[in-house]
């Protein structure tokens, strides 16, 4: 079976930039066992937060906070369902609100 990888993308709308600094983690949905961590770049990318990853359920988990102390949604959490192949997953933050979408 092909595996998958996963890529996110945090754009700060507030102030129209990426959102650098960003912690992301991935988890498995079922038991929150943490896969993979890593933190934005000055691009607001995460270009490879997990590879070889069996398709299924995972979580994705935003520390807003960290990044902004005064936005609304503390922490965004993602259960998403990744297929084989690659899925890019960005995430439009502001103080807020939040918009998400499968990006390629």
């Amino acid at each position: 079976m092909a595996k998958g990888s996963l890529s996110t993308h945090v754009l700060d709308t507030t102030t129209g930039k990426p959102a650098a600094g960003l912690r992301v983690r991935l988890e498995t949905q079922r038991d929150a066992k943490v896969i993979a961590t890593g933190k934005t770049d000055g691009d607001g990318r995460v270009r490879e937060l997990a590879r070889d990853l069996e398709p299924g359920v995972y979580r994705i988990v935003f520390e807003t906070r960290e990044y902004a102390p005064d936005v609304f949604f503390v922490q965004v959490t993602l259960d998403v369902n990744l297929p084989e192949g690659h899925t890019h997953v960005p995430l439009l933050l502001s103080r807020f609100g939040i918009t998400s979408y499968r990006g390629s």
